[in-house]
């Protein structure tokens, strides 16, 4: 018997519904930053959501990866990782980093991907598959 409770509970656990945002953006997609707290973002950053719990991306010039845990609509990521080259657009890669670290919702409309929290910034985001 409690081999029957134990392979049920172990089935349901893994037939659960991701709950962070990857279960409900296009997980095909790389979404492009498109503008950083209202103006046009220049330099060159994406966003994307290979698995389940987890985010990698490309900042101005670092390949990046790390967590997210939190479920959808809260948007935090967990301690990322990232490779360490310098390039020109180093102030951009800063500030990309700073503003994803800040974000706390997520919002999915179509190929579109808003990051935003309370203080009012805000990174838009569009898919390109």
């Amino acid at each position: 018997m409690l081999r029957v409770i134990f392979f049920s509970l172990l089935w349901l656990t893994a037939c659960q519904a991701d709950e962070t945002i990857s279960g409900y953006a296009d997980r095909s997609a790389i979404y492009v930053l498109t503008s950083l707290n209202g103006d046009t973002f220049s330099a060159n950053a994406t966003l994307s959501f290979p698995e389940p719990g987890r985010i990698s991306g490309r900042a101005p010039c670092n390949v990046f990866m790390g967590s997210q845990t939190k479920p959808y609509p809260w948007f935090g990521t967990g301690p990322l990782t990232s490779t360490k080259r310098a390039c020109p657009e180093l102030k951009q890669e800063q500030a990309f980093f700073s503003a994803l670290g800040e974000m706390t919702l997520a919002e999915v409309q179509g190929d579109t991907l808003i990051l935003s929290n309370e203080a009012g910034a805000e990174m838009v985001f569009t898919a390109q598959k």
